[in-house]
């Protein structure tokens, strides 16, 4: 059996690139996941802002086992629980709660909690934190990625989030980004579930030409 760690870990080796999909209902989930699962999306958020989150989370949960799928926006424990009895297995928040970081880690789930400074980081990462998300990536930049690092535990996963495209990745990549969450670039309300798939492959070309460069 594969566990939620063992996923995360596989899409950071291959494509660290987290579909966020905000207003997501749970009628286009499956055409909008398999459109982002078959271009090699693995790594997929539903955010709790979106028309009842969690029934998407367990349609795309028994859709797509192969994927790590849970939650954005997660602002509390019970929602981390709700999110669990969903069949999420990954949590995704826009700060830094150390409880639920630890609710998460309890329930066995992938924890991506949102910083911007040093501070925040640490916190998060004492609490059990999977890989950190840097959140709203507008107000940060790659230099601060890169600084970051420099005091971080080797090997921590940074995320930026916010803005990403495939035109700016390579210079989040270039300071040590260990990969991406992609919001409206990649999917917003009322999107087809075609032009979801172009642009999914795009960010997938994107990625792939970095690992050559």
């Amino acid at each position: 059996m594969t566990t939620p760690q063992e996923k995360f870990q596989a899409a950071a080796a291959t494509l660290p690139l987290v579909a966020i999909l905000r207003g997501l209902t749970p009628a286009e989930a499956p055409a909008v996941g398999d459109a982002i699962v078959e271009a090699g999306f693995r790594l997929l958020e539903v955010p709790l802002n979106s028309p009842d989150p969690l029934k998407s989370i367990e349609l795309m949960r028994q859709r797509f086992p192969q994927a790590l799928v849970g939650a954005g926006t997660v602002l509390n424990v019970q929602q981390v629980r709700e999110v669990h009895a969903a069949g999420g297995q990954l949590v995704v928040s826009p700060d830094c709660k150390p409880a639920v970081i630890a609710e998460s880690v309890k329930l066995g789930m992938v924890s991506l909690p949102g910083v911007m400074t040093p501070t925040e980081a640490f916190a998060a990462l004492d609490a059990g934190a999977t890989g950190l998300k840097i959140f709203p990536a507008e107000l940060a930049s790659p230099a601060v990625v890169k600084a970051m690092l420099a005091v971080l535990p080797a090997g921590t996963p940074i995320m930026p989030v916010g803005g990403i495209s495939p035109d700016n990745m390579d210079t989040w990549r270039a300071a040590g980004a260990a990969g991406f969450g992609i919001g409206s670039a990649l999917y917003k309300p009322g999107k087809s579930a075609a032009a979801v798939a172009e642009d999914a492959r795009s960010f997938v070309d994107a990625w792939q030409r970095l690992l050559r460069a």
